[in-house]
């Protein structure tokens, strides 16, 4: 199969031969200045043959070179046929042009050889100048490719995060309806109505890098109520919400590992006066999420460890920000999740 041709590569070639002969013309416009016009209608015989030789040297004969040293015969003959064109090709080919009455010789005298070493200067240069020109053409090109690499490799991550995520707070709420239907409580048909509203907008509203962040209260508000229907009024739910911009862009489901958190891993295991305390602040996008929950005393003392939602949440918010903290920590039956983020420092 022929391999497509690159039109980056040939818009190249073709600008960075324009710019030598802008180069060029500028040196001979101080010095011949009577004749000028018809200098620069020679020069761009010249870098136009160039031009082309160039592209063939540079993407086609010296990739031919092989390290180590081995078997490159093929490589060597190619270039040895280049040098040829870019001395005695090139003088030829203006040859070529005078005998057609375009090319303008105003060197009429100039022998043969003289001829031939004045055209492999000027090929010279122009070689120097397509080679610093394409290395640093080289370079942005590889910075872009790395970049786009980087780019789809984050996504990759962050899908798959999405993916480990989603099923992972599907199946705790799955369990808390088991729950509710196994005691045959008359709360089951609503918590299967609100997980249903959930499932709806995961479905639809979270396929997309972000949400308004009042969808993502929605949500908040929604796994709330679904998770009061498995406990009495001992439970004390507080929700403080001090929002600037309700249409504040935010990446999906990003706040509701801690709220789940909150209530699988604290209130589902306090035995007295469970409760749980959300906050959440936007201003001038600097965003403070702030989660409490009651634990049981004999845990309090022990050391944190995270589980694979918080473990999940710090990798995309690593993913997503530069200007970001996470902190966790218990005291005094008291578990303690504080989510800080400048909205703006998104990567």
């Amino acid at each position: 199969m022929k391999k497509a041709i690159d039109g980056k590569l040939i818009s190249f070639y073709l600008y960075t031969g324009l710019g030598f002969l802008l180069l060029y013309s500028f040196g001979e416009f101080f010095e011949y200045r009577e004749t000028f016009v018809r200098r620069v209608i020679n020069s761009i015989f010249l870098v136009s043959y160039l031009t082309i030789l160039n592209y063939v040297l540079f993407e086609k004969i010296l990739r031919l070179f092989r390290w180590p040293c081995k078997n490159n015969h093929r490589a060597f003959f190619f270039l040895y046929i280049a040098i040829l064109l870019y001395t005695f090709g090139l003088y030829s080919w203006r040859q070529l042009w005078i005998r057609l009455g375009i090319y303008i010789n105003f060197t009429p005298t100039l022998s043969f050889l003289k001829g031939v070493a004045v055209h492999s200067q000027f090929s010279l240069a122009c070689i120097i100048f397509f080679a610093i020109v394409r290395n640093i053409f080289n370079n942005i090109r590889l910075r872009e490719k790395n970049n786009q690499l980087r780019i789809e490799k984050k996504e990759a991550e962050l899908n798959y995060l999405k993916a480990q995520t989603n099923p992972h707070f599907l199946f705790n709420t799955l369990n808390n309806i088991y729950s509710l239907t196994r005691d045959k409580s008359d709360m089951a048909p609503e918590s299967i109505l609100r997980l249903s509203k959930i499932l709806r907008f995961m479905l639809h509203e979270t396929g997309g890098n972000f949400i308004a962040i009042d969808d993502e209260l929605k949500i908040i508000t929604d796994y709330i109520a679904l998770e009061k229907l498995r406990y009495d009024d001992s439970l004390l739910v507080t929700l403080s919400v001090n929002i600037e911009n309700p249409k504040q862009p935010l990446p999906p489901l990003l706040l509701i590992p801690l709220v789940e958190n909150a209530f699988k891993h604290g209130v589902s295991e306090t035995r007295n006066k469970p409760f749980v305390d959300i906050n959440l602040a936007v201003k001038h996008q600097q965003l403070l999420f702030a989660v409490k929950n009651s634990i049981e005393v004999d845990t309090a003392t022990q050391e944190v460890k995270e589980n694979i939602g918080l473990s999940n949440l710090r990798r995309q918010l690593a993913l997503l920000y530069n200007d970001y903290d996470l902190s966790v920590g218990q005291e005094n039956a008291v578990f303690t999740s504080t989510l800080k983020i400048n909205l703006t420092s998104n990567v």
